[in-house]
């Protein structure tokens, strides 16, 4: 098996279109903003003998990325959970020396590339830096489109002197009332979401005048019907199967995919914002990720970077630390099931032994439960912190962190 990603050379095929002033999307399977692809143009540049001179030059951009990510997370560790140094290198280290980070990377996924523009919007909305954080929620969404789910955590975290919440001791009053919507609509608050619906925009439009509709097809409308069983950890892999089975054959489908995004948005985009936000935003962007990808009807290896990006800043308060042999039963469970998946997706893909049912269904369910699991107990450690008045809960004190840990 090849050690760069077929992704990869998707992602370069794309770029030598887009360098030969064609179209990113005249390469078959491209289904990505061309901003990647124009981010990519140097593996296309050739030397004398015209042979490609840098075409690794997109696994040096996601590995740089991952690197960067972690001296942000580094940063956010430092000033906001206020950790001494030593202590702070030790937890950035569990994105930086991560095995599973370095090869998805460095196989020419860029997932990194993403993870580090979500850790750059944490950072700036920590350090009040609206409209930075605007533009890069913008730019987050454009690329990649699930960051969106972010905007709501963001925007109750982000929260005036005095409280978001609707104090009905005064009564139900119309000027109560108009009080608690003036809140909401804090000058904050406006200028992140108009910057990053400018930014979101402005961006969608430049890149459909250039590619017209198939922009819009292959970067957003397609993952929305998206019907790909392959490599596919979710419990939703044998009904994409056989849906892709009927489609192939020209039965019409019921379309049951585009209904699996009801309970991952009610969840990532608006259950889990309102409850953990106000008690930490990093936290609350990981559980919200770990349901998304967890209740998405595609799950891959390289999704899991998306919330692996929030691990350091999670672990510090965690009762996975607290109980370390609770914290290694997790972790080998949770490598366990994906092994176990493995095994089945293996025999099926390399070996041709038909796995779909039971083995490869039921390594799905597990790896689904054990994953809902997980995100209960994530919840329950952030439910556990202080909720304060200025949803500030992750400035904790020097001696508050180190107790934690």
């Amino acid at each position: 098996m090849k050690y760069t990603d077929i992704d990869y050379y998707v992602f370069t095929d794309a770029a030598k279109f887009v360098s030969e002033g064609q179209s990113p999307y005249d390469r078959a399977t491209y289904r990505y903003t061309p901003l990647l692809a124009w981010i990519l143009l140097p593996t296309t540049w050739t030397g004398l003998g015209g042979q490609q001179v840098w075409f690794s030059f997109g696994k040096a951009l996601f590995a740089v990325s991952d690197i960067i990510a972690g001296w942000l997370i580094l940063h956010v560790l430092r000033s906001h959970q206020r950790m001494d140094m030593q202590r702070a290198l030790k937890f950035s280290s569990i994105w930086l020396l991560n095995p599973m980070v370095a090869t998805i990377s460095t196989r020419g996924s860029s997932e990194g590339f993403l993870c580090v523009t979500i850790m750059a919007l944490l950072w700036a909305v920590l350090e009040k830096r609206t409209i930075l954080a605007g533009v890069l929620l913008g730019f987050g969404v454009h690329f990649k489109i699930y960051p969106f789910i972010y905007g709501p955590s963001i925007i109750w975290f982000l929260e005036d002197e005095g409280n978001d919440a609707f104090n009905g001791s005064k009564g139900f009053t119309l000027s109560n009332l108009t009080d608690y919507v003036c809140r909401l609509l804090m000058p904050q608050r406006i200028i992140l979401g108009l910057t990053s619906l400018v930014v979101f925009a402005g961006l969608n439009v430049a890149m459909y005048m250039l590619y017209g509709a198939p922009f819009l097809q292959h970067t957003y409308f397609h993952h929305v019907t998206r019907v790909d069983h392959r490599h596919n950890f979710s419990p939703y892999n044998m009904l994409l199967y056989l849906s892709s089975s009927e489609i192939s054959q020209g039965i019409p489908g019921n379309n049951f995919e585009s209904l699996a995004f009801l309970p991952q948005l009610g969840l990532s985009a608006i259950l889990i914002p309102l409850a953990l936000a106000k008690r930490e935003l990093a936290g609350s962007m990981l559980c919200q990720t770990f349901a998304f990808v967890t209740f998405n009807k595609v799950c891959t290896s390289q999704y899991f970077l998306w919330y692996l990006v929030f691990l350091p800043l999670y672990l510090p308060y965690s009762s996975l630390i607290k109980q370390p042999l609770f914290g290694i039963t997790v972790a080998a469970l949770w490598a366990g099931a994906q092994a176990l998946w493995l095994h089945q997706g293996f025999q099926l893909e390399f070996l041709g032994v038909s796995t779909f049912v039971p083995g490869l269904y039921l390594s799905s369910l597990a790896f689904f439960v054990i994953n809902i699991w997980i995100l209960g107990i994530i919840i329950s450690d952030i439910k556990g912190l202080p909720l304060t008045g200025k949803g500030k809960a992750n400035n904790r004190s020097p001696a508050a962190v180190k107790k934690d840990t």
